[in-house]
């Protein structure tokens, strides 16, 4: 066997070399990751519920004006430049376009009908499509303005110094979330940290800034900082009393409530 010969027998040895090193950087990232992990995260606090927390709690939805909230029966808005929402809260009814898909949907449920460049999907696409955009409602619209949502049914409220515990128990996608609300001296929000299941570290912080008033009188913040770094923007914010206040003309929701 010549030298030629026992050079091609040999190669393929460095495969399995390369094929070690490979695993060995894997392994490296994910320990760096686990460690990165465990230096953020922070476990859930443990608050005391009652007379104050109830307070802190109506002081919170009073500065955002809770009352004109509810005053407020149709909003507009864009969640990180992707995610178009048109919610009439009046009938329940949402929409969502994202990219070139346009879903009607029933906001408290993922039923609806969708559309494709304006034709109608059918089937397993639609459905997919719809289940997507309520999902996708669901998160965008609770970062709209989840501070009215002190109170829903099924949350719970303590107080952890002079930061105000929320924990959700029922609803959304994923009960059993908590946030720590930090409050300004005006009772507003300037922040929460959260424990919630769709991301692996408990504590992850943002802020709560760039607050603006609708016409109803409500505010709603529109600018966040998740870890103070990686920006969080809802743009093209409106809403007013009524969905015919907000956009005048045919109903968008007519092709949702039309029969089959």
């Amino acid at each position: 066997m010549t030298s030629t010969q026992g050079e091609a027998a040999s190669a393929p040895a460095r495969p399995r070399r390369t094929g070690r090193c490979c695993l060995a950087a894997v392994a490296g990232a994910l320990l760096a990751l686990a460690a990165l992990t465990l230096a953020l995260h922070r476990p859930r606090p443990v608050g005391q519920p009652g007379p104050e927390a109830e307070a802190l709690a109506r002081r919170m939805v009073e500065a955002v004006d809770g009352a004109a909230w509810e005053r407020t029966g149709a909003v507009r808005w864009t969640f990180a430049g992707v995610n178009q929402h048109l919610w009439d809260r009046r009938r329940g009814l949402a929409r969502v376009r994202t990219d070139d898909v346009e879903v009607l949907l029933e906001a408290g449920a993922p039923v609806g009908r969708a559309w494709r460049r304006g034709a109608r999907l059918t089937g397993a696409d639609e459905r997919a499509q719809v289940a997507r955009a309520h999902a996708a409602w669901i998160n965008d619209a609770f970062w709209l303005n989840p501070v009215v949502k002190a109170f829903d049914e099924g949350t719970a409220r303590a107080r952890v110094g002079d930061a105000l515990l929320v924990t959700y128990g029922a609803g959304g996608l994923t009960p059993g979330d908590a946030y720590l609300w930090d409050l300004g001296a005006d009772g507003r929000p300037v922040a929460w940290s959260m424990w919630v299941s769709i991301i692996p570290v408990g504590g992850v912080r943002a802020t709560w800034e760039g607050w603006t008033r609708l016409p109803t009188g409500a505010w709603v913040a529109t600018e966040h900082r998740l870890l103070g770094l990686v920006p969080l923007r809802l743009t093209d914010v409106a809403g007013a009393e009524s969905l015919e206040a907000l956009e005048p003309g045919p109903d968008p929701f007519a092709p949702l409530l039309a029969p089959e």
